[in-house]
């Protein structure tokens, strides 16, 4: 268990949940968190499909940038700490009109991220002094509300791994390389997977390890990665059918509706 002594000022602390224990007289006493719960929140992506000059995690959605949705819940969640990922020359202008702007003081580091989305997970992990347990978090994905990141937290520190998603609703098809299709595989088997993905920090961080130094690296996502380096299961936990990825222009308007409720 570690403790810091830090100055009070103005009779006010941090809201970061790890600061547990406090003593009067002008010193603030902090007890760490024995199971500290950090968030990586992506928002490195270019968004080609979105057909905008601006990255699709700062476009507008009812007067604020797409990214802030995400973080607000994170910030008044459980999570301890934030590490916000972004795009090269873009961690200032975050800093100055996102992280302070909305007083998201959870936002402990704001880095680059990388190439591929796994590059930026990776330089998210590698910014992480210590921690229990990991949450990974797109960005692009701002309707994850406190019930989705509280079961993700419950999960996860019941099964080391897991993944938010939601059953599918359509009949899906697996095609061949002519677009014919090849099999329908069993609807009742098959889940749209979603963030924030979750894991034991020791876990991913060797995992990623691991694949990274793969010559042929295709994955898409977090639980991808620790399926192929370790023979963990990955526990599949209910989100919602409104946890979307904002990746088009239709998906923006939709958001537009969600924001107005």
């Amino acid at each position: 268990m570690q403790f810091l002594i830090l100055n009070w000022e103005n009779g006010r602390t941090s809201r970061n949940s790890r600061f547990t224990e406090s003593i009067e007289g002008g010193l603030f006493l902090i007890k760490e968190k024995a199971e500290k719960v950090v968030a990586i929140v992506l928002a490195a992506g270019q968004g080609t499909r979105m057909n905008s000059p601006i990255q699709k995690q700062f476009l507008l959605v009812k007067g604020k940038p797409l990214v802030y949705y995400s973080l607000l819940e994170f910030q008044e969640s459980d999570v301890d700490e934030i590490i916000l990922v972004v795009s090269p020359g873009c961690i200032e202008s975050c800093r100055q009109d996102i992280v302070e702007t909305y007083n998201f003081d959870k936002v402990v580091k704001i880095i680059e991220g990388g190439q591929e989305r796994y590059n930026s997970v990776y330089n998210g992990i590698k910014a992480i002094g210590s921690c229990a347990y990991l949450l990974i978090h797109d960005g692009a994905r701002p309707f994850v509300d406190q019930e989705i990141i509280k079961r993700t937290i419950e999960s996860v520190k019941e099964y080391r791994a897991c993944v938010v998603g939601m059953p599918v609703k359509d009949t899906i098809k697996i095609a061949d390389g002519k677009e014919f299709i090849k099999e329908t595989p069993d609807r009742s088997l098959l889940w749209q997977i979603q963030t924030p993905q979750a894991f034991e920090y020791s876990l991913v961080k060797d995992a990623y390890e691991k694949v990274l130094d793969l010559a042929d690296i295709n994955v898409t996502d977090d639980a991808m990665v620790v399926e192929a380096a370790t023979d963990i299961k990955v526990k599949l936990i209910r989100g919602s059918y409104e946890n979307i990825k904002i990746t088009t222009p239709e998906d923006l308007k939709i958001a537009e509706v969600f924001c107005c409720r």
